[in-house]
């Protein structure tokens, strides 16, 4: 036995993990993300990596990543993101699909331009029919407050009146209180018998007149230019005051009165129902 040298149990190497014992590099990044208590769409939120590709990457399935170098990009990135070195990892995949380690790439850019690229989306419609919307109705109500505001200015200024509305129907002139509606000559030729009617005409000149019923309601007071005629009606009696009689003709219950009148003189007269009688 030589002094100082080792037995070859001491020169024995550690036991190394057999290669069928060491997961494979899916399996590993999948252990790690459930003992991180992480579902895949954790990881893919955290890594913006796509959910199917970590589902394909977990099970060993690299086709989607697109090519070595994308995958060996997303494998460093799921591996950090669940808490693992990632050279052992990349080594690994490099033994299993390249034959052993390939020389340094600027991988990692053009992983980083795919990983973080946003998922393609659709123009959103909905938001821009609902902004086009608003857009018009603010300008139709612009448009309408503005033409609004002119009009009105335009109709202050002009003094403008609506050209639809129907014209005014005339307002009966109101006859004086205590004035009766005036018989027209067709009632004096058919003069009722049951009242009584009188008609002042200004044949030979002007004249100012009076008249008044049987209740001295006053039914006429002025002046009958030549020409001129009124004619009145009552119940039972008219009473009359002639300013200038030689100037009137007067016709009593449909009768003509055959009085001689002087020309200027007043006369007070009063006719009732019946035959033309001057009280």
């Amino acid at each position: 036995m030589s002094i100082g040298s080792n037995s070859p149990e001491d020169e024995r190497p550690f036991p190394d993990v057999s290669e069928e014992d060491r997961p494979s590099v899916g399996r590993a990044l999948k252990q790690a993300r459930i003992a991180a208590g992480l579902t895949v769409d954790d990881i893919s939120g955290r890594t913006r990596v796509r959910i199917a590709i970590v589902h394909a990457i977990e099970a060993d399935d690299f086709a989607p990543c697109g090519g070595d170098v994308y995958a060996r990009g997303h494998i460093r990135t799921l591996a950090r993101a669940v808490g693992l070195d990632p050279e052992p990892l990349l080594e690994q995949f490099a033994a299993e699909h390249g034959g052993g380690r390939p020389a340094p790439t600027p991988a990692a850019p053009l992983f980083e331009a795919e990983r973080i690229r946003p998922e393609r989306r659709g123009p959103n419609w909905t938001a821009a029919m609902v902004a086009a919307i608003v857009v018009v109705i603010g300008f139709v109500g612009f448009t309408a407050f503005k033409g609004g505001g002119d009009d009105a200015k335009q109709s202050v200024a002009e003094g403008a009146t609506p050209s639809t509305s129907k014209p005014a129907s005339p307002t009966p002139k109101e006859s004086k209180p205590g004035r009766a509606p005036e018989p027209s000559d067709s009632a004096i030729a058919a003069a009722p018998q049951d009242k009584v009617t009188v008609q002042v005409s200004a044949a030979n000149g002007r004249s100012w007149i009076s008249a008044k019923d049987h209740n001295g309601r006053m039914l006429f007071d002025g002046l009958l230019k030549k020409g001129d005629s009124k004619t009145f009606q009552d119940s039972s009696k008219i009473n009359l005051i002639l300013g200038d009689a030689g100037a009137i003709q007067l016709y009593v219950n449909g009768k003509k009165i055959e009085d001689q009148f002087q020309p200027g003189a007043v006369e007070r007269l009063t006719y009732t129902k019946g035959d033309p009688e001057v009280g």
